[in-house]
């Protein structure tokens, strides 16, 4: 399977994109009501939570952090939530990482989903969302407001 790369270039600093990809309040309005919980300690757990098949408190997805660089560096290991998954289904587990870099007075954001493992059904759905989230991170940055996908 192949790497998803995809690089955004946004209108806001570093720190301004960081705080919605990092942040409660970001990851809410990007990641459909979902909250982003984390230490963000290397070795110490990652989850989204939020409303889901599973109530309020759905876990959607989950991993550990594996880098932490403020304001420049994400990458954590994925897993999708228990309550997507069938009875007895394989865990599938991949890697993203979020990187922001200057470029001019914008920030350019590259996010990598790798470390893919054969065969895994959730590869999909994760290449179509991405596009949403990321265009709704950038959006979210530049103007303050999210858009209306559905």
């Amino acid at each position: 399977m192949r790497d998803l790369t995809y690089v955004f270039y946004i209108g806001g600093t570093p720190r301004e994109v960081w705080e919605v990809l990092i942040s409660p309040e970001g990851t809410k309005k990007i990641y459909y009501g979902s909250v982003i919980h984390s230490t963000f300690q290397v070795g110490d757990p990652l989850e989204y939570v939020g409303p889901g098949v599973d109530g309020d408190e759905t876990v959607h997805v989950y991993g550990k952090v594996l880098e932490h660089v403020p304001n420049q560096v994400l990458r954590f290991t994925h897993l999708v939530g228990k309550s997507y998954m069938k009875d007895n289904e394989q865990e599938y587990e991949s890697r993203i990482s979020y990187l922001l870099e200057p470029a001019g007075g914008c920030t350019k954001l590259t996010l990598i989903h790798d470390q893919w493992q054969e065969g895994d059904p959730y590869y999909e759905n994760s290449d179509a969302a991405w596009w949403m989230i990321l265009s709704n991170t950038k959006t979210l940055v530049e103007t303050g407001k999210t858009l209306d996908i559905g």
